[in-house]
């Protein structure tokens, strides 16, 4: 976490500025070219970044991945969508169980239908791992004996339990100074585009209502929405379609639906 941090430290203070940047620009060519473009390109490179992010910053865990492939064998009918908004629900099958703690561990997995009542976990030429179902009175001790036996199976797999990264990895700085910059492209221009988008007397309520629901509930749920794809399907990369999906429907609805105001604020 400490080089995490520092890595994120640094790109963030490389990438800021281009928020005055890009705000500077939209300027003179105008807001809506600049905020396209940084939806296109989130959409285009979003998976190829975040793969070399992995590769560079975890290179053991890409190593194991392409080593011993991680199986969860169950029947499909006992793995639900982990889509829990509110904290509330509670995911107590053997699959649901595997599921998770696989997908909390960063651990990607392929899908194998299986037995009713039953969970396994396998790691590449590991022994499988019996999981448990957590609804059931002895659920603590069997717990504590699934915990143990996971978190051996993924050492002997080569699965590291965090990233061995020490130092700083110029590379990795790189990749993130480039998704910074496109937050940048995007929210560089957007508050000029939005206040000229209105009408004075309007102006509050129609940017503030559905800035608030783009950021409040999409982007709130991104956690959530994201963590119950990945448990889905296994790959650790599938929840990245939540916000290219968004970022592809801002694009299409910006290039056909939004014309360019830039210096044509209405004041009526």
């Amino acid at each position: 976490p400490y080089w995490a941090n520092i890595m994120i430290a640094i790109s963030l203070a490389i990438g800021t500025p281009f928020f005055v940047f890009f705000g500077w620009l939209s300027d003179k060519i105008g807001r809506k070219p600049i905020i396209m473009a940084g939806c296109l390109l989130a959409i285009l490179t979003y998976f190829p970044l975040f793969g070399a992010l992995a590769d560079h910053a975890n290179p053991a865990l890409s190593k194991a991945i392409a080593t011993s492939p991680v199986v969860v064998t169950a029947h499909p009918d006992e793995c639900r969508l982990q889509f829990d908004p509110v904290g509330k629900a509670k995911f107590t099958t053997p699959c649901d169980v595997a599921k998770s703690t696989l997908v909390k561990a960063g651990v990607p997995y392929k899908n194998v239908a299986g037995p009713k009542g039953t969970a396994t976990i396998t790691f590449g030429k590991e022994a499988p791992i019996n999981s448990y179902d957590a609804s059931l009175p002895d659920a603590k001790e069997k717990s504590a004996v699934f915990t143990k036996a996971f978190a051996e199976a993924r050492t002997k797999a080569g699965y590291p339990a965090k990233s061995a990264l020490q130092g700083i990895n110029w590379t990795v700085i790189g990749i993130l100074i480039i998704l910074v910059i496109y937050v940048t492209m995007v929210y560089g221009p957007i508050a000029a585009m939005l206040v000229e988008l209105f009408p004075t007397r309007i102006r509050y309520t129609s940017m503030s209502l559905p800035y608030h629901i783009g950021n409040g509930w999409f982007g709130g749920f991104l956690p959530t929405t994201a963590f119950a794809m990945v448990a889905a399907t296994g790959d650790i990369y599938y929840g990245l379609w939540y916000p290219i999906i968004v970022a592809a429907m801002t694009l299409v609805i910006g290039v056909l639906f939004i014309r360019e105001k830039n210096h044509q604020v209405n004041i009526a």
